[in-house]
Formats: C-alpha cells, sequence, structure tokens
C-alpha cells in the first residue's frame, strides 16, 4: 500500500493524498500566517511507494523580485540564500527549471547553478511550458544542446496546464499528454525518447548509480578498515560461551596472569604499551633513585651557616667551663667531631623515608594502570586492586624499618680509620669546598628553556637551547648549537626557587653567584623557566651533579665572617673550620653509602618482593577472599559492548559483501565532455523578473508557499497505480544532515516555476 508520513505528524500514515495536499496548506499557514509569509523551515514528507525512485526531492522557491503581503524587504536575498545552502553541497544535482517562453540567457536558476557548479558536472537544465511558446517559435536548438549549451544538456517537460490542475487531471493522463505532445510536434518527434518527465527520472537514476559507483571504492576501503580495526577484539568475544563452566576459571587465571606480565613490564620497562606523555613504572622510580634522592640528599646536606653554629656550641660545650685551648696535642676534636656527625647522619632519615613514599606510590599508581585491563570484570578488578595495593603498603612499613635501621647502623660507629676518610692533620690544611662530582668537562645535559627575567625593552623571554658541562652553562639560538649566545662558568653559582606568576604557566629556577657578582651582563639572577615542575627538578639534579648546589640561606652575605656571630676568637674559629672538614669528609663517605643502599634496600624489599607475592600469591589470595562467581560477574557495560561489536562485526562483513555485489552489477556512463557555456558568464547582471512570476493567473498563494504543480519533479512515478500521488513540496528551511560516503545521493534541488497551481485529484 501507497502511504505518505509528515516528520511533524509522527505515526500518522496518508493513505488519501488529498489530505496530504489538505495538510501542507494548514502546515504552512500555522508557521507563515495567511498573508504570504515566509518561513526557513521545512517541511518534510516521505512517500513510500514501489513505482518511485529512492531520491529525496527539494523542491526549493524560485526568487521572489518584489515583496508583497508579509513577506520582508529582503526576500529576494532570503530565498537566494536558502537556495545557495541546497545546491552548494557536492552530492546535490542541480534541476535548473526555466520556462520556454523567457529568455534562457537571462535564467536565475542557471545563473545560481553556475555559481556553484562551474564545471556543470551536476547541473541539468530542464526546460518547461514547451506547449505554451508563440506559434511558429519552438526551442528545438536549446534542447539539442546548440544554442546556449550546458554539459549534461537540456531536457523538455510538460506538465499540466492550470485547466487540467482544475479539471481533476491525473498524473498518469499527464504523462501520456506529454507523450503525445512530444511525439506529435515537429520540431521535437526527433529526440522524443530524450524529453519528458519520465527520461528525466531515468537520468537522475543514472546520475545517483554513477554516484554510488565512483564512491564505492572509498567506501569499502573505509569498512575494511573498520572490520580491521575490531577483529582483534572481536575475536575474544567470538569464543565466549556463557554456558561453559569453565569459562569462569579459565577467564580468572587468564586475567591474573596478564596482570602479572604488565605489572612486570611496567616495572623493567619492556611493555607493549608505551606511555609517552609521561614517565611511569620502573622508569618514574629510576629518577626517583638517581635524581629525585640525590637531591634531597643535598638540599638538606648544604647549611653551612647551621653547621658552623653547631660546631661552636658542641666544642664550647665539651670543654665546659675550662677554657679552649689551642691546637695541639691536647686538643682532641673526637667528641665534637663524633656529636656533630652523628647529628648529620640522624638527618639523612628524612630524605630516605621521603624516597620510599615516592616508590610505595609509584607502584600503586602503576598496579591502577595494570588493573584497567580488568574492567570486564569490577569485582575482580576491585578485589586486585585491594589486595595488591594492601601487600606494597605492608612491604613499605618493613622497608621503611630496614632503611630506618641502617642509618641507626650508621650512626652506632663512626669509623674514622675508612680509607677515604681524611684524617685530623689534612683537615687542618683542607679547605671546605666540596669537590664537584663531575669529573673533566663532560656534557652532564642539553635541553630547551627560557631565560625569564630579560625585559622586554631587551628582547623579552626567550626560549634557548642550554648545555650543561661540568664547567660552564652556554646556550645556543638552537639544538644545532652553531650560534652560541653565552657560556657561563660554573664557579661560585648556586641554585634557588622562585616563585610562579600568577601571569605565567612556567615553573621557574634561579642562578646567582654566592660573590654578589653580576651573573649575565647586567643581572645578579639569571632566571630559567621550565613548562612542568618535574623538569625543574631534573635540571635541578643536572646542576647538582656539575657543583651548582642549592641555596638554604637567602639572608647569607659573607660565609667568611658567620663564625663572628658565635666568637671572636680565631682559635676556636681554627677549631671549628677543622671539625667542619672532618665533617665534610666523612659525611660525603656516609652519603655515598646511603645513595647506594637505599635504592638496593627499596628495590628487595619492595619491588622484587610484590612482583614475587602477584606471581605467587595473588590467584590464591583472590580464591579466598571472595566466591569465584562473584569475582568473575561481568559488568552490564561489558555484555552490552561485546553484543555491539558482534553485531557490528556481523554487519561490515553483509556492507562488504553487499558492496561487492553492487560493484559487478551496476553499469556507469562517464560524464559528457566540458562544452563552452561563457555564455552565462555574458548574460545581464539584472534579469527580468523570474519565470514562476510571470503567467500567473492568481495570487492566492504567495510563491514561497508552492503546492504540487510546480516544476519537474524528479521523484514522479511512472505510469501504475500509484500515479494519483503528487510530488510534495515543503516550505525551504535548515539543511539536514546529508549522506556522506556511500550513502543514497541527495535529491536535486528544483526551481520551481507554476507555485500557484492547485494539486491534482486522487486517482481512482
Amino acid at each position: 500500500t501507497e502511504y505518505a508520513e509528515f516528520l511533524h505528524c509522527k505515526g500518522r500514515k496518508f493513505t488519501d493524498f488529498d489530505e496530504v495536499r489538505q495538510e501542507i496548506e494548514v502546515e504552512t499557514d500555522r508557521i507563515t500566517g495567511v498573508n504570504k509569509g515566509i518561513s526557513s523551515i521545512p517541511i518534510n514528507l516521505r512517500i513510500y511507494s514501489p513505482h518511485v525512485l529512492s531520491l529525496t526531492l527539494i523542491d526549493l522557491p524560485g526568487i521572489t523580485k518584489v515583496p508583497v503581503g508579509d513577506q520582508p524587504p529582503d526576500i529576494e536575498q532570503q530565498i537566494r540564500d536558502m537556495i545557495m545552502q541546497f545546491i552548494s553541497r557536492e552530492n546535490c544535482l542541480i534541476l535548473a527549471v526555466t520556462p520556454a517562453n523567457t529568455d534562457l540567457a537571462n535564467s536565475d536558476a542557471l545563473k545560481l547553478a553556475k555559481e556553484v557548479d562551474p564545471q556543470g558536472l551536476r547541473t541539468i537544465g530542464v526546460i518547461t511550458k514547451l506547449d505554451l511558446m508563440d506559434e511558429g517559435t519552438d526551442a528545438r536548438e536549446i534542447l539539442e544542446n546548440k544554442l546556449l549549451p550546458l554539459r549534461r544538456g537540456y531536457i523538455g517537460v510538460v506538465n499540466r496546464s492550470q485547466k487540467d490542475i482544475d479539471g481533476k487531471k491525473d498524473i498518469k493522463a499527464a504523462l501520456l499528454a506529454e507523450r503525445k505532445f512530444f511525439l506529435s510536434h515537429p520540431a521535437y518527434r526527433h529526440m522524443a525518447d530524450r524529453m519528458g518527465t519520465p527520461y528525466l527520472q531515468k537520468v537522475l537514476n543514472q546520475q545517483l548509480t554513477n554516484h554510488i559507483r565512483d564512491t564505492l571504492p572509498g567506501f569499502r576501503s573505509k569498512l575494511q578498515s573498520q572490520l580491521l580495526s575490531i577483529e582483534h577484539e572481536v575475536e575474544v568475544y567470538k569464543n565466549f560461551r556463557p554456558e561453559d563452566p569453565t569459562r569462569k576459571t579459565k577467564a580468572l587465571l587468564q586475567m591474573v596472569q596478564q596482570f602479572s606480565v604488565d605489572f612486570e613490564k611496567r616495572i623493567e620497562g619492556s611493555g607493549d604499551q608505551v606511555d609517552t606523555l609521561e614517565l611511569s613504572g620502573g622508569a618514574k622510580i629510576n629518577r626517583i633513585f638517581h635524581e629525585r634522592f640525590p637531591f634531597e640528599l643535598v638540599k638538606m646536606e648544604f647549611n653551612e651557616k647551621e653547621l658552623r653554629r653547631e660546631i661552636s656550641y658542641a666544642i664550647k660545650n665539651i670543654h665546659g667551663i675550662r677554657q679552649v685551648l689551642p691546637i695541639t696535642g691536647l686538643f682532641t676534636p673526637d667528641m665534637a667531631f663524633e656529636a656533630i656527625v652523628k647529628k648529620q647522619i640522624v638527618k639523612l632519615k628524612g630524605p630516605c623515608l621521603k624516597s620510599v613514599d615516592l616508590v610505595m606510590q609509584e607502584l600503586i599508581n602503576t598496579v591502577k594502570k595494570c588493573t584497567k585491563k580488568l574492567a570486564t570484570y569490577p569485582r575482580l578488578c576491585e578485589e586486585t586492586e585491594r589486595i595488591v595495593a594492601g601487600y606494597i603498603r605492608e612491604r613499605e612499613e618493613k622497608t621503611k624499618d630496614q632503611v630506618l635501621l641502617l642509618i641507626d647502623i650508621q650512626v652506632s660507629y663512626i669509623n674514622t680509620n675508612h680509607e677515604d676518610f681524611i684524617g685530623f692533620a689534612n683537615a687542618q690544611q683542607r679547605s671546605s669546598q666540596v669537590n664537584k662530582s663531575a669529573v673533566g668537562n663532560q656534557v652532564i645535559r642539553k635541553g630547551w628553556l627560557t631565560i625569564n627575567n630579560i625585559g622586554i625593552m631587551k628582547g623579552g623571554s626567550k626560549e634557548y637551547w642550554f648545555v650543561l658541562t661540568a664547567e660552564s652553562l652556554s646556550w645556543y639560538k638552537d639544538d644545532e648549537e652553531k650560534e652560541k649566545k653565552y657560556m657561563l662558568p660554573l664557579d661560585n653559582l648556586k641554585v634557588r626557587d622562585v616563585e610562579k606568576s600568577f601571569m605565567s604557566s612556567k615553573h621557574i629556577f634561579a642562578l646567582f653567584n654566592t660573590e654578589q657578582r653580576n651573573v649575565y651582563k647586567d643581572y645578579r639572577f639569571l632566571e630559567l623557566a621550565c613548562d612542568s615542575q618535574e623538569e625543574v627538578d631534573s635540571w635541578k639534579a643536572s646542576l647538582l651533579r656539575a657543583g651548582v648546589y642549592p641555596d638554604k640561606s637567602s639572608t647569607e652575605n659573607d660565609e667568611n665572617g658567620q663564625a663572628d656571630n658565635f666568637s671572636m676568637d680565631p682559635q676556636l674559629e681554627r677549631q671549628v673550620e677543622t671539625i667542619r672538614n672532618l665533617v665534610d669528609s666523612y659525611m660525603s663517605i656516609i652519603n655515598k653509602c646511603i645513595r647506594d643502599l637505599i635504592p638496593k634496600t627499596i628495590m628487595h624489599l619492595m619491588i622484587n618482593n610484590v612482583k614475587e607475592f602477584i606471581n605467587a600469591e595473588l590467584l590464591a589470595h583472590l580464591y579466598s577472599s571472595e566466591d569465584q562467581n562473584t569475582l568473575m560477574e561481568e559488568s552490564a557495560e561489558q555484555a552490552q559492548r561485546r553484543d555491539e561489536m558482534l553485531r557490528m562485526y556481523q554487519a561490515l562483513k553483509e556492507a562488504l559483501a553487499i558492496i561487492g555485489d553492487i560493484s559487478t552489477s551496476t553499469v556507469s556512463t562517464p560524464a559528457p565532455p566540458p562544452v563552452d557555456d561563457s555564455w552565462l558568464q555574458q548574460a545581464r547582471r539584472s534579469p527580468p523578473p523570474s519565470p514562476s512570476t510571470q503567467r500567473r493567473p492568481t495570487l492566492n498563494n504567495p510563491p514561497t508557499r508552492p503546492l504540487s504543480g510546480r516544476g519537474p519533479a524528479p521523484a514522479i512515478p511512472s505510469p501504475g497505480p500509484h500515479v494519483g500521488a503528487p510530488p510534495v513540496p515543503f516550505r525551504p528551511g535548515p539543511l539536514p544532515p546529508f549522506p556522506s560516503g556511500g550513502e543514497a545521493l541527495g535529491g536535486p534541488p528544483q526551481v520551481p516555476s507554476r507555485p500557484t497551481r492547485a494539486p491534482p485529484s486522487v486517482p481512482r
């Protein structure tokens, strides 16, 4: 049964096409009023019939030059914008409709089509009202594409007259009358088989076929790539058997094994899913061991002012009421030295425990990332994360106990016979300067940094390529290192933090000279900026290797005069300096030992232990924690995803099979060769009123509310039981989404020619 549906009347089927016509009129009046108003809201109508082509017909209005009724003053521009909105789409065919009794060179339809389709590949000329031409004239040369040619030529049609419409002449009879006209007219009979509405339908159908055929290769490639992208995941789902009693056991074993492998790969660094955005897993732990931990140690260690004060107090307190004697055989620095050293060693507990905390947090983050693959089973994911995180925290406590034990062991016995210890005699002759850890002038680090404190008048902040060696910090214009901008020696330099400005997203640190000299040109500080705090910490660690230490006291003015705050006694000063050198020598031994032992302790007691637990004991803990059926209960989202993936996989395979059939069974025609259509540019810029406004018998309806007698409609069916169904127009409006790729070609927009005719009657 043939029927029609309106988008604004969802669920209602119209089988009487008189009701369809009436609904169009009612909806038009409801939106635009009854005084020739306009609206860009379309009336969407779909007609279902086995006798019509699958095309979308967009029935557009002719251009109105003079506003009438409630029409706005810019009615011409508004209608033009509506038309351009549709015909500019590449998947639209343009039916440029022009009455035969007007000047074709001034056709608005052809001019608009030329603007959006300069090659003429989408434009088909349609000549109407051939039966109304003056006696003795015809359009033969135009229809033969000799006069004013178009690339796709012209097709002539003869629609019903107003008298035919008033007399209820149906479409079937109108098509027969059209056929008779072309066969009987001496100017057109030789091309009658290429004229008329049925031939126009055939041409449109062929263009749709061509379009589909042209888009098939790209569409097939897209479908194949989609199929390949989901094939791996579908392979897992294909073997899914919900009724299999061993399914849950197998899945549990596989999931735990996969979790174990993923965790080990993330720690050892051989993972197949490499994070390219940030450091994680083993790489971040390695950074904690070799950059963050040494930096924390040095930050804690170098507080010169406080250390000298403590040594001075220790010497005085050890002598008690007795006078401090000159440095002779009677002076023994052992007691003061041991007191100071033990206090310094105890301070190492903070950085050591902090490194344990950082590693523990990174292990837990790694576990969370690895459990994402268990999201199919929410309870299993939660339990695995809970059990492993709980075990990591247990190991954290034991590791901290062992770290504290290592510090206590160092405190318990001060080995002054160590081969690297300078001894009392050398301490008196040696300066307090700490030797640089970097040897020679080797390159320690390279990278981009921004010099932040250069004023706008001198060029403003700018990014340079920095090269840090054991002796200097140089920067270049770019990473090719050809144009050196400056080389800064590292002697007497220290590094300090700078507060980030609320206007800046950069993280800043500064270099300055301890002797109050300018660091760079006339700047006391050289402020360097990075994009992240991690990058700042990394540069600080690299500077530390080069012997540039962090500044602990911003109020320090003169290191040589600090001891004067405690005593002006030169004898005491010499003793302070001697013990300071002894402490420095011994603490370098302790630091070297701690920097080596703490990472090994953490690795053994935490990381390796957690890996062994996951490999050997996690499965047993999961079995004992909860019932297996509860653990392996699949999430509703996962079940839905599995069904969707299987459906999509099947649909893609069917689509590829269908495309294979289409590509071998369709016949396409090549595009016609280009023609000389320069006449369109030479036409007058001010054409006469649109053909749709001529020969108008009445003004009952505004031109923006066309009825179904206007213009040729490619969806007009061939003779058959449906013939009473008129082609249904609608008010133009916002462009609906067009099909993409290989979907059906959007129907051709049509410029109507007879907007005021009444629609035909329903066939008997």
